[in-house]
């Protein structure tokens, strides 16, 4: 696990998202599939998953959620938007199903709006890969999901989302000061505006 600034990195296991440790809080939880990864990983660093008290989903699609089911004491936040299909089972935009898997968990305890804190972040509503999809901005960190990643890309649009709502996300967050950027999937990167700009210019 890497430290980066007071937030450690779980680095994807196969098709696993990125996680994301901030004190007791995880951001998103992977597919559920590698819970010994997940675990050992957390215990580098003296955590026990007993310890999480809240699982923040940057959106709902099975490779962000389907680990919530590793922390059945915690309390699951999503954007009240994607908290619709997370709730049914072998709901379609969760996408389980291109995964060959199905969702164990399905109750959530937060839904999150525009502007909620979690700890010292806020929630960005950004809408694109999926209708609510977020991000968490402190003011020099970006936590991304899958709306922008640091090779310089950005979410598909096809499941569930809306390129024109992903064109208006991104333009919203190349207006922020990012110093790094923690994506949903790959590598972590300092200097986050630089690859902010380069997603958009792909448009």
């Amino acid at each position: 696990m890497e430290k980066i600034k007071d937030i450690y990195w779980i680095p994807a296991a196969g098709i696993d998202s990125n996680i994301y440790v901030i004190g007791n809080i995880l951001v998103d939880a992977g597919t559920g599939r590698n819970e010994e990864y997940i675990f050992s990983q957390l215990k580098t660093e003296g955590i026990s998953p007993s310890d999480i008290e809240m699982i923040v989903n940057t959106h709902c699609h099975y490779d962000h959620v389907g680990g919530n089911c590793l922390f059945p004491d915690a309390k699951v936040a999503i954007h009240e938007i994607d908290a619709v299909p997370l709730r049914e089972e072998g709901h379609p935009l969760t996408v389980s199903s291109m995964f060959g898997d199905i969702i164990q968990r399905h109750d959530m305890d937060i839904e999150l709006k525009e502007g909620d804190k979690i700890a010292d972040f806020k929630v960005l509503h950004t809408p694109g890969h999926t209708k609510g999809g977020i991000c968490l901005y402190d003011g020099e960190t970006l936590i991304s999901g899958d709306t922008v990643f640091s090779h310089g890309g950005f979410g598909r649009t096809d499941i569930g989302g809306d390129l024109n709502d992903m064109k208006n996300s991104i333009s919203r967050l190349n207006e922020l000061e990012v110093e790094y950027l923690l994506p949903g999937h790959g590598p972590c990167v300092n200097q986050g505006n630089r690859h902010l700009f380069m997603s958009y210019s792909q448009f």
